[in-house]
């Protein structure tokens, strides 16, 4: 009886369906960068590869630009990057800019023709990306989520938060302590605030397949999320807008405790519009963390579902 309520008390069903439909088709914690390339006589400049990086989150977006010179690198987290730009016969253009509004980021760019030699000068001033904010953070990309040890898969989010954020103190069950009270920890998606606990306990989490980028703020957050004192998970979910081809993947594991997990995702879309969606279920006879390791009457399971629509007007 005690195991079919366990079992019952914490299976969990989870539906997070974002619709982006504005001018910019922007969430509210990434905005985009846009740009036209031309050559010194002001013709346009086709399928120039356009690359935009962060190497501090390991963020890289690569694209090219059309027909008519231009391109559009979509759902870029708020941070600063490296742009670099390359076309066949012309000398390679760099620059650094810096994507802190939804409101699209336009660019013209004129690459130079190149010749038959080129010189590189490196300068003494010329530093890297650095962020001029004050607040106390941490930036992590999905080139980092895939080397990670997460211990829950149920509390996946929770997990990656505590192995690449400092301050932060893993609890069980998913649970994490930051700097300060833990009951002032808040998620927010895609500027959305999301005030509820995020653990297996009490709800389901977001799935990790669906975040793209994620920014810690630890200690003392800005009043922009709600005088909040502790921890707040700012996320930028993935978007299929801009993945002309069909992107995915299919995952599954199984393990000790007869511990099963399944998860799927696909992205497609085109320069204006997109869907991201993915889904996983997990099964396992040690869904909650207790401090035994012989765990009695913990069996529970768990199903995610989250599709991301965009539509650029």
């Amino acid at each position: 009886m005690l195991a079919s309520y366990l079992k019952s008390r914490f299976a969990g069903f989870l539906l997070v369906a974002f619709f982006s439909i504005a001018a910019s088709g922007q969430s509210g914690s990434s905005g985009s960068i846009t740009g036209v390339v031309t050559d010194p006589s002001g013709a346009v400049v086709p399928n120039a590869t356009v690359e935009a990086r962060n190497p501090v989150s390991g963020f890289s977006r690569t694209t090219s630009t059309d027909a008519s010179g231009k391109f559009t690198i979509p759902n870029v987290p708020f941070n600063p990057y490296h742009l670099t730009i390359a076309g066949t016969g012309f000398a390679p253009y760099a620059s650094d800019v810096d994507v802190r509004s939804t409101v699209p980021l336009a660019l013209s760019v004129t690459l130079k023709v190149g010749g038959s030699a080129e010189s590189v000068t490196v300068e003494a001033t010329g530093g890297d990306l650095i962020e001029n904010t004050s607040t106390f953070h941490t930036d992590v990309d999905r080139g980092l989520f895939d080397k990670l040890p997460l211990e829950s898969q149920s509390s996946s989010l929770s997990s990656l938060v505590t192995l690449s954020s400092p301050g932060i103190a893993a609890d069980s069950n998913g649970l994490f302590h930051g700097m300060g009270d833990h009951a002032e920890n808040s998620f927010s998606l895609d500027g959305q605030p999301i005030t509820d606990q995020q653990s297996k306990v009490f709800s389901n989490q977001v799935p990790l397949d669906a975040i793209a980028s994620m920014e810690v703020i630890s200690g003392a957050p800005p009043a922009e999320y709600g005088e909040k004192t502790s921890v707040v998970i700012n996320a930028t979910t993935r978007s299929g807008q801009g993945l002309t081809t069909p992107t995915g993947s299919v995952t599954t594991s199984y393990g000790s405790f007869g511990t099963s997990t399944v998860g799927l995702d696909l992205g497609y879309g085109g320069q204006n519009w997109g869907n991201f969606i993915s889904a996983n279920g997990l099964n396992t006879g040690r869904f909650l963390d207790p401090p035994e390791f012989t765990v009695i009457h913990a069996k529970g399971n768990q199903e995610n579902i989250f599709d991301r629509v965009d539509y650029k007007l």
